[in-house]
This record gives C-alpha cells, structure tokens and sequence, in this order.
C-alpha cells in the first residue's frame, strides 16, 4: 500500500501580508531613528528612496518596499536590523 504525503512548506515560515507590513514599518522606522541626519548635507526624511518604499508598503507591495529599504540603509553603511518590533532599539 502506497501513501502519498504532500510535502509543503509550513504555514509559520511564509511570510503573512502582516509580518511583511510590520517589516516594512521596521525599517522605515529605523531609517528615521538613524538614519535620517540633521545636518544640511542629509535628505533625511525626504529620501525618495524612502518615501518610494513608504509609498509601496502602504499599497501592498511589501517585497518592494523591504528591498528599497534595505538597499538605502546598505547604500548609508547601515546593517538593516533582525526583523523583530516595529520600534526600532535605542543603541546607547
């Protein structure tokens, strides 16, 4: 007697519409916390990198955003963070 077992990936490691959200929120957070300066020479808040993956992430493209995100924090010699909370860790 043959039994056929279907072999999936488990519900808990893919990613939900929710942990992908909460990521997105992550590191736009952490970007903000860190990233963003407050001399004359930083875009800062007005990164339109950052406000591109803003903008993805609040109409559903989680994946782009996450990856717009992690790019510029690369790009501004920063190391994206674990995902974990939403607020970013205070490094003192």
């Amino acid at each position: 007697m043959l039994c056929a077992m279907a072999f999936a990936t488990p519900v808990a490691a893919q990613p939900t519409d929710q942990t992908l959200k909460a990521r997105c929120s992550q590191l736009i957070a952490y970007y903000d916390r860190f990233g963003a300066s407050r001399s004359n020479n930083s875009d800062g808040r007005r990164n339109h990198t950052k406000l591109a993956a803003e903008i993805d992430c609040s109409n559903g493209l989680y994946a782009k955003g996450i990856a717009e995100m992690e790019a510029l924090l690369q790009r501004k010699k920063f190391t994206p963070p674990p995902p974990g909370p939403d607020v970013p860790e205070d490094y003192n």
